[in-house]
């Protein structure tokens, strides 16, 4: 229920020339709301509930949404809803943020300052970013978390993809898999300075050859916002807030067990809470815009880009390894000395390398600080190459003429061998005696 506070608020932006949009951002109520407020000439009257009335958050729901709140006490109310919704509960969204209120007061979201929106043609462009998910990743156990988040500027479509770096690799793969959900690509992507991407040097944003190859590769222009300009990519930046205020939320009331599941989950919970729903801006779902758009986007590669890391290294002798990540991976004996190119590719869970363009061997991709890991057959060669100088030591040395000969046992006949004692008073044996008397 609007408050004569909030209701003051309102009519002071709008004096000051504020629109509804921009008051609706700054006060946290739907555009509409306000500008039915407005149009009022003040809040809505209080009603009194009808003689009788039970109240819809009873005794059971209300026990259930603090339940809820002691779980995770940052839950939005559209969080709460979709939960206790679907174990039965069949009241209105109104009385349920109206029992929120009563339990942990209102939450709203402020605007920092005015801003307006960009409006771009359909097919126009796409934006994309990382956004650190750090603090989740440990208290789930799943180590380095980040978000990839891209979204398609005129249908509002967005495409969230979880992974644990934020290099160049992983760029590329989310980026990839953003184009192949929407089902093409837009003619400009824009984003921040990404270090991943390329340099700043002089103030200027140069893009490294890779991030040019890949432009290249699927036929789109690529631009940087300059620096402290975060809202010329607000399209992506935004949505940023409902996950790390909605979906993380409600995953961490059932954290998944791997990243892989978290990718999963974020793909259906887009498809079923924020595609079908109406933009707050275009008034329609992104899910019936993209069917506009996607006639305007341009085609699919026919074959898939490459993701994977590729790096050159060097095995030095004597061991014919090479090190990855500090971790030490086998490679032939005969190629110590050459260059090799090692191949990662992305969620594989692989290491490939190739020489002159072939193939050598894959391994299982190790863990920082793991032992080296060997090629039983890269072992063996390494092994018998050591031991190749002292081999002749080893082999049984026969007369002449007597290679087909049977090989026979050493026979003595009868007679006395005793061997003459050695003289050990020759040597001190650190006792402070000799080898004499006693």
């Amino acid at each position: 229920m609007l408050t004569q506070e909030e209701y003051m608020e309102v009519a002071a932006l709008h004096r000051q020339g504020w629109t509804i949009v921009q008051i609706a951002e700054a006060v946290g109520r739907h555009p509409a709301t306000v500008s039915s407020w407005l149009k009022r000439g003040g809040p809505p009257a209080r009603r009194a509930a009808p003689a009788g009335h039970v109240p819809v958050v009873d005794e059971r729901w209300a026990a259930r949404v603090a339940q809820l709140l002691e779980a995770n006490p940052e839950l939005l109310a559209t969080s709460v809803e979709r939960i206790v919704r679907a174990e039965g509960w069949e009241g209105s969204y109104e009385s349920l943020v109206r029992h929120l209120r009563s339990v942990r007061g209102v939450r709203r979201r402020r605007s920092p300052g005015v801003s307006l929106p960009i409006e771009t043609a359909p097919g126009a462009e796409f934006q994309f970013d990382w956004s650190d998910c750090c603090d989740w990743g440990e208290v789930w156990g799943l180590g380095s978390l980040h978000c990839l988040g891209a979204v398609l500027c005129w249908c509002r479509r967005r495409h969230w993809w979880f992974a644990p770096s934020v290099d160049r690799a992983h760029t590329f793969e989310g980026l990839v898999r953003f184009f192949e959900d929407v089902g093409g690509v837009a003619a400009v992507g824009r984003t921040d300075r990404m270090g991943a991407l390329g340099t700043t040097r002089g103030g200027v944003f140069r893009f490294c050859p890779e991030a040019t190859e890949f432009v290249r590769y699927h036929g789109f222009a690529l631009k940087a916002c300059k620096a402290n300009d975060a809202k010329r990519k607000g399209k992506t930046e935004r949505p940023f807030g409902e996950l790390n205020s909605a979906f993380m939320q409600e995953m961490g009331l059932d954290p998944p067990a791997s990243i892989g599941e978290l990718n999963a989950r974020a793909a259906r919970w887009l498809e079923t809470y924020v595609h079908p729903r109406a933009h707050r801006v275009t008034g329609e779902a992104p899910a019936a815009r993209l069917e506009a758009e996607i006639g305007l986007l341009g085609p699919l590669p026919r074959a898939r880009f490459d993701t994977a890391r590729r790096e050159p290294r060097v095995a030095s002798a004597p061991l014919p390894l090479i090190e990855v990540d500090r971790v030490a991976y086998s490679v032939p004996p005969a190629l110590v000395g050459a260059t090799v190119e090692v191949r990662l590719p992305v969620d594989a869970g692989i290491l490939e390398i190739r020489h002159a363009g072939a193939l050598v061997v894959t391994h299982r991709l190790a863990a920082r600080g793991e032992g080296p890991v060997w090629d039983p057959g890269h072992r063996a060669e390494a092994e018998a190459a050591a031991l190749a100088p002292h081999r002749r030591h080893l082999q049984l040395v026969t007369p002449s003429g007597t290679e087909d000969r049977p090989a026979a046992g050493l026979e003595l006949g009868a007679g006395d061998y005793d061997v003459a004692p050695v003289d050990l008073g020759r040597y001190e044996l650190g006792c402070g005696c000799t080898g004499r008397g006693a």
